[in-house]
């Protein structure tokens, strides 16, 4: 019990450690995205950090197989490196032991990925493609604050209003868009003055508008004199649609309870997928223990980059499994299985490989032996 309390509290802060790290590369990554989509005026800086908050699980549920595979790889080299395998050897622990504490710590964790799987993630991830929907449903508009400057979406201008009454009406509006495109090197500028100014949709609410009442419109090319100034009772200018935030979450999004059942091919990989990840848990985990092997002189960072290696080859080829049946180019009743079953024999080997070594030795000997005594 003493040896597995103490295996458990190698692994667990391993793998916290690690998939902090991991956490804030994926986190950060998202964020920089976010903003990015903030600062072009396609997202409300206010929201970025809710959608991280429910992306969060998601997250956890890709970084956490990572982080334990690399924790059981760090713990059990060290313990190789610095001679404590072999003293735990020589009290008594077996490979099959350590295998088997190593697999309480690993279901566990399996567990907790597969209820972030199935129930956490979708849910926050139905979160965020609601906040998204939100936001695809404002313009500019919606932003704006008297007395501020606004930029229009696509880079097209910028407006300002002097005020904004009760009922959502821009007052005393300037308006400065560009009438040109560079790849014509037409530089014309537009700039409209109005009373009032307010957001209309079209009749299938496919497109919206900036209607303006009561004022000027000057077109010309900003240095020349020549220009022209129209008055209108009432102008319109489209506001450009909001691109770029919205991620495929749709499926990812559905409820597990939803996929269940589902005849849809892409509802049945989506599930197959969550519960793939607790399986991969435990498959990883079997790899781990193995590849974890180090002589002395090798150092407990010997075998990290293989193994990587070939954890991210697991990934891949589960992903592109996937693309597969969604496509429908493999039948969805293969299932994600055949990665799973690949994986599983390749642990069995590694698990094995020191039996495999030992016994073609052997053979190797004997066959040495008796071609001597044939001599």
């Amino acid at each position: 019990m003493i040896i597995f309390r103490y295996l458990c509290r190698e692994l667990l802060s391993a793998t916290f450690a690690v998939c902090i790290v991991l956490l804030l590369v994926l986190i950060s990554g998202r964020f920089v995205k976010y903003l990015a989509n903030a600062v072009a005026g396609n997202l409300e800086p206010g929201v970025i950090f809710a959608v991280i908050g429910y992306r969060i699980p998601g997250f956890l549920e890709l970084t956490l197989p990572l982080a334990f595979f690399l924790a059981v790889l760090l713990s059990f080299g060290r313990l190789y490196v610095e001679n404590e395998m072999s003293v735990l050897k020589a009290c008594g622990v077996s490979e099959a032991q350590l295998l088997g504490y190593t697999s309480v710590v690993a279901v566990v964790l399996a567990l907790a990925v597969g209820w972030l799987s199935l129930s956490v993630s979708p849910s926050g991830l139905a979160k965020a493609e609601t906040i998204f929907a939100a936001q695809e449903e404002k313009t500019e508009l919606d932003k704006i604050t008297p007395k501020k400057f606004y930029g229009l979406r696509g880079d097209k201008g910028v407006t300002y209003a002097e005020n904004v009454n009760e009922q959502q009406e821009l007052e005393n509006v300037f308006l400065a868009v560009t009438a040109g495109s560079a790849e014509t090197f037409d530089s014309r500028l537009v700039l409209v003055i109005a009373e009032r100014g307010r957001q209309q949709k079209t009749e299938d609410g496919s497109d919206r508008y900036l209607v303006l009442d009561r004022g000027y419109r000057v077109e010309g090319i900003p240095g020349s004199p020549e220009y022209q100034i129209t008055q209108f009772a009432e102008y319109g200018s489209r506001l450009e649609p909001p691109s770029g935030i919205v991620e495929d979450l749709e499926i990812n999004a559905l409820p597990t309870a939803e996929l269940i059942g589902s005849a849809d091919i892409r509802h049945q990989a989506a599930l197959q997928w969550r519960l793939s990840i607790p399986f991969m848990v435990l498959i990883v985990t079997l790899m781990a223990v193995p590849l974890s092997r180090t002589g002395p002189r090798q150092g407990r960072y010997a075998k990290v980059l293989p193994a990587v290696m070939l954890y991210f080859a697991y990934l891949v080829m589960l992903n592109g499994l996937r693309g597969a049946l969604e496509s429908g180019s493999v039948p969805i009743g293969v299932t994600l299985m055949p990665v799973h079953l690949l994986f599983l024999m390749i642990a069995a080997l590694l698990l094995s490989w020191n039996k495999i070594k030992a016994a073609w030795g052997r053979r190797m000997a004997a066959g040495s032996d008796n071609h001597a005594e044939v001599v």
